[in-house]
């Protein structure tokens, strides 16, 4: 199991590419190596950089306490493995009161990830749909024990008989875990483009279109049950709810693009979010106030997801600024010296 695929040390490198976000802290010595792949799980269990970023740490602190305990480890990635699925395990049970009240709909902190290198496609494709931000909002409809289950299985290509010891359970019924979560999720599992030429190409159609102000060329690009989600989380003004349907979603794509261009300076920065196509959201002194994130399918954008949370960008490595402060300003209210 040590040796695991080599996809499980994407960690804060997904499929290959690096990731934006802040300094991770420095680990116990001799223990880097094992970041990336703790990362990886981490992230996908919980939707979150700052809380993955805690289970590393405290993954990390434990097996370097356990070393110098003289606690026998043959096999550090596993036994790193089995600690930090443990750890994501108990924080998604105290997550789950608190995401049921939490303002409005709640997306996952985007990460910015590198394209990553020449390979064999087909293999990029389901490494980057597992990181995707429609799949983890989807694994939020799991049990904690069936969304580790999943992950380790489907994600991570471990064998049963490891699973069940990283959990604590019988083969038996690791399985059976693993079979409800697929049943779960199998009919609403996102599909996404496998040529990346095809969806980057795409991508940057729907940003022209959405900035010029372009509704039928935007309508074209769009799915007939396309979805478009935000989170503001309280903090700042965001879609009460989500938004179906090409028509209504092109038109209130279009309305946000008029607001932009009324303020003046908020620039659009292509970039991959979470291994897809997507955007960063700059206003006109440097600060990053969202990100968009695009699931894009059958030569179609299938959803949108837009946070603008500011607790879910400040570890994009620039300052953060507010979408609160960029409505006030194309309503001529805001204060230009801020």
């Amino acid at each position: 199991m040590d040796a695991g695929p080599p996809e499980l040390a994407g960690g804060h490198r997904p499929g290959g590419g690096g990731v934006t976000g802040a300094a991770p802290r420095p680990a116990p010595d001799g223990l880097d190596g094992l970041r990336p792949p703790v990362f990886a799980i981490a992230y996908r269990m919980l939707g979150s950089v700052g809380e993955a970023e805690d289970v590393v740490q405290e993954t990390l602190l434990r097996v370097h306490l356990a070393g110098e305990r003289g606690e026998p480890i043959e096999f550090p990635r596993a036994y790193a493995t089995k600690v930090a699925t443990r750890l994501a395990i108990d924080r998604l049970r105290s997550a789950r009161a608190r995401r049921e009240t939490y303002v409005g709909e709640w997306l996952p902190e985007p990460l910015l990830t590198d394209p990553p290198p020449a390979g064999d496609p087909v293999r990029q494709a389901e490494i980057a749909d597992s990181l995707s931000l429609a799949f983890l909002v989807l694994l939020e409809s799991l049990s904690p024990e069936q969304r580790a289950v999943l992950l380790l299985r489907d994600v991570f290509d471990y064998g049963y008989d490891e699973i069940a010891g990283v959990i604590g359970t019988s083969e038996a019924n690791a399985r059976q875990l693993a079979v409800r979560a697929r049943r779960q999720v199998e009919e609403r599992r996102p599909r996404f483009e496998v040529s990346r030429e095809r969806r980057d190409a795409l991508a940057r159609r729907f940003f022209a279109a959405a900035q010029e102000g372009d509704l039928g060329g935007l309508e074209a690009l769009l799915a007939d049950d396309v979805v478009l989600r935000g989170d503001g989380g309280g903090k700042v003004p965001a879609l009460a709810r989500s938004v179906y349907g090409r028509d209504r979603v092109a038109r209130t794509l279009i309305a946000w693009g008029r607001v932009g261009s009324r303020t003046g300076g908020v620039t659009l920065r292509p970039t991959e979010v979470n291994g897809q196509p997507g955007a960063v959201l700059v206003d006109g002194d440097g600060r990053t106030f969202g990100v968009i994130g695009l699931d894009i399918a059958g030569g179609r954008v299938q959803g949108i997801s837009s946070i603008v949370n500011p607790d879910k960008l400040g570890h994009l490595g620039r300052p953060v600024g507010s979408l609160r402060d960029v409505l006030d300003r194309s309503r001529g209210t805001g204060d230009p010296g801020r």
